[in-house]
């Protein structure tokens, strides 16, 4: 509930703080007093957008501050979902800076104005002449249906299972998506890697084929050359091997003379080792060269294989390609095994169709059971407001398609005279009948749901005398388990409230302000005595206003 209200630089209100009591509260002032401007401040509070043209002195800040007791409002969840500090005693805040920026805290904690529009919405009900068009939205028609019929687990559940429905689908569409993108692609990625399989990719071979590829094509070559070494290391005359055996004997011969030539000598005869061992790898080399046209043409064919897929995938070694190959792999195996993935996502979108239909006739059925119920609470009530022959004709069915809250189609239409045709609210009932619809609506509601403070403003327009008076039962009545704030301009509904506040305007300074003052037993009388006969109070006027009180 709206305990305190604190509005200081807006619109006409220079300094304003009130406190208000739970149970019926009435709110009353003449026409241009500033009832709309305190409506305005409260809806600041809920979200509203504000507006620079709103601050009384453009050179200050505006502030508008309430505080809610939420303590039974059952919020700790949306607190938490929004972040913000959960306290029982609720402050939100909002400003708006001469620069035209604004701010709003809860608990002075920053936040957004729609996380704000979503606490808003569960803390205070301001009921206008606009928001009796909601009674038109099918929407909110389901909303009255759902509390009586006792929906709030089904249609909890079903909304949750509703996401999964959905997100199931988003998936399989995707997958769609991609399988129509990915057939395009398939043959082409299916021909690269046939292409990249047949090749046989090994890690390391292009060095290696390279090699071979110049050993066999330069064979005549090689092996003259391996000749000429061959008759340089053994020929008998100039070969080195003989030379070389020739000196060593030599210093065979001087080492009997002196130790100072065996140094020379061991030198002679390791090179001369070594050099053997040249002679016979010359020796094997020789002998395992031979022309090999057709290893040539398949070495050549492979390397010329491998530069081409090298070009055509821009890679720079058998490594690269073998990367390439294995991302095709993949491409080629996600396209074939899509069927298989799509039919299982399919699967599961059926089941969890199944399973939202069952939730869907529960909220269906429940609602069926309900609706005799609502039909015959709205039409006693309006009986008592005036409207003895008004009708309603209500019926849900199921349909096909999953809505947000069920599968069903609703029909909601009523009817104000006796053999009267049944229509549509918008199109059946007058500005003054929706208003007291509405008022029947929000009574019932007060009965199954917890209900956020609420606030008719001006709601007993067009009616008056017993029809204000059941007006007036009414909103007493529901500010039993609730609060309940009555802007009115008729004494009857004035009467009825345990706490009563005045909106009126002076001049302080030459300027004019807007005020809001509760008033006492006293004040009740005089104030209700000018709205039964005007600023000129006969003895009789302050007589009627005291019985009504009484």
């Amino acid at each position: 509930m709206l305990t305190t209200l604190s509005i200081k630089n807006y619109a006409l209100i220079d300094n304003l703080k009130v406190d208000f009591n739970s149970g019926f509260s009435i709110i009353t002032g003449e026409t241009g007093a500033g009832k709309s401007i305190l409506l305005g401040g409260l809806s600041l509070i809920l979200g509203k957008r504000a507006d620079l043209s709103s601050l009384k002195d453009a050179s200050k800040k505006c502030i508008i501050e309430a505080v809610f007791n939420v303590a039974d409002y059952k919020l700790e969840a949306l607190y938490k979902a929004e972040d913000f500090d959960y306290e029982p005693l609720t402050i939100i805040r909002r400003e708006i800076l001469p620069s035209g920026k604004s701010r709003a805290f809860v608990n002075d904690s920053p936040v957004n104005l729609s996380s704000l529009q979503l606490l808003g919405e569960r803390l205070l009900d301001i009921h206008s002449q606009h928001q009796t068009l909601q009674l038109t939205d099918d929407g909110f028609q389901f909303q009255i249906i759902d509390a009586l019929a006792k929906n709030e687990t089904p249609l909890y559940n079903y909304k949750t299972e509703l996401k999964v429905y959905k997100k199931l689908q988003k998936e399989l569409n995707e997958l769609l998506n991609f399988q129509a993108e990915a057939i395009k692609e398939h043959d082409y990625n299916a021909f690269l890697l046939k292409e990249l399989v047949e090749a046989n990719l090994v890690e390391g071979e292009l060095p290696e084929l390279e090699e071979e590829f110049e050993t066999l094509n330069n064979i005549e070559g090689i092996k003259e050359k391996l000749s000429e070494a061959y008759q340089l290391l053994s020929d008998e005359q100039l070969g080195a091997i003989p030379t070389l055996t020739n000196l060593k004997n030599t210093f065979q011969k001087l080492t009997g003379l002196s130790s100072k030539y065996q140094d020379l000598f061991n030198r002679v005869n390791s090179s001369l080792i070594e050099l053997d061992d040249v002679f016979s790898e010359v020796n094997t080399l020789q002998d395992s060269l031979d022309a090999d046209p057709n290893r040539l043409e398949q070495v050549d064919t492979k390397l010329k294989k491998l530069y081409d897929l090298m070009q055509k995938h821009v890679a720079e070694d058998v490594s690269e390609l073998i990367k390439i190959k294995e991302t095709l792999e993949e491409k080629v195996a996600v396209t074939e095994n899509l069927d298989d993935t799509i039919a299982k996502k399919q699967q599961a979108i059926k089941a969890q169709e199944n399973v939202l239909n069952t939730l869907a006739k529960t909220i269906n059925k429940n609602r069926s059971l309900a609706i005799p119920e609502l039909k015959k609470q709205l039409e006693t009530i309006l009986a008592d407001l005036g409207m003895a022959n008004a009708q309603f004709n209500i019926a849900v069915k199921l349909q096909d398609a999953f809505l947000p809250n069920g599968k069903d189609d609703l029909v909601f239409l009523f009817s104000a005279n006796k053999g009267g045709n049944f229509n549509e609210l918008k199109k059946a009932a007058s500005g003054g009948e929706l208003s007291r619809i509405m008022l029947a609506i929000k009574s019932i509601l007060s009965k199954y749901i917890q209900l956020p403070t609420i606030m008719f403003d001006e709601i007993d327009t067009g009616v008056s005398g017993e029809i204000s008076n059941k007006m007036g039962d009414i909103m007493l009545q529901m500010s039993k388990t609730m609060q309940v704030f009555s802007i009115t301009h008729l004494p009857q509904i004035a009467a009825k409230g345990h706490s009563h506040y005045k909106v009126y305007k002076q001049d302080v300074d030459n300027v004019t302000q807007t005020n809001l003052v509760k008033l006492n037993h006293d004040e009740r009388v005089v104030e209700i005595a000018q709205m039964l006969g005007g600023s000129d109070m006969s003895s009789s006027a302050l007589a009627h206003a005291k019985e009504l009180l009484n």
